[in-house]
């Protein structure tokens, strides 16, 4: 029961967010998004602090792209990623097939657009919790059918 109310909280706290940094009528999209992403960035990198503390260090990306799926999805949505994939090139793609913070939004084709404001928090959740854990990484969310998201992370190659 507990954990509902707060999953409810996180939503609603999101959605707030995300109403704050649009209601600006002399920004831009593209700033806001900017600015939300950077916001997602900024808590991920915590986040990551303390869901790693008491782990051992990850081995290679791939250890660190199932802890992703895995324990920071179930830290922050309640539930796994439902599907990873890789290139082995350093191109990951994680699947969720009804994203948590989607859910209010409609089905329709129509709103699809609408969905990029919502996926740059979780964007930067992600990308900042791969910096935490050393891994320099680009991460964009496509969107083709209302609730499913793809997020698609680019490594950064080590020199």
């Amino acid at each position: 029961m507990a954990e509902e109310h707060t999953s409810v909280m996180f939503e609603l706290l999101h959605n707030e967010v995300i109403s704050y940094v649009n209601s600006d009528p002399d920004t831009n999209k593209n700033k806001n998004i900017s600015k939300l992403e950077s916001l997602g960035y900024r808590v991920g990198f915590s986040l990551a602090e303390q869901l790693t503390k008491d782990s051992s260090r990850f081995k290679d990306d791939l250890e660190v792209m199932k802890f992703i799926c895995r324990d920071f999805w179930q830290a922050l949505y309640q539930k796994q990623v439902d599907n990873l994939r890789t290139n082995h090139h350093g191109v990951y793609v994680l699947q969720d097939n009804n994203f948590k913070l989607l859910n209010h939004i409609s089905t329709g084709k129509q709103y699809i657009e609408h969905a990029t404001m919502f996926l740059a928090i979780p964007c930067g959740y992600v990308r900042g919790v791969l910096a935490n854990l050393g891994v320099n990484s680009i991460v964009t969310a496509d969107v083709t059918c209302l609730p499913a998201v793809k997020f698609q992370i680019m490594i950064e190659q080590r020199t």
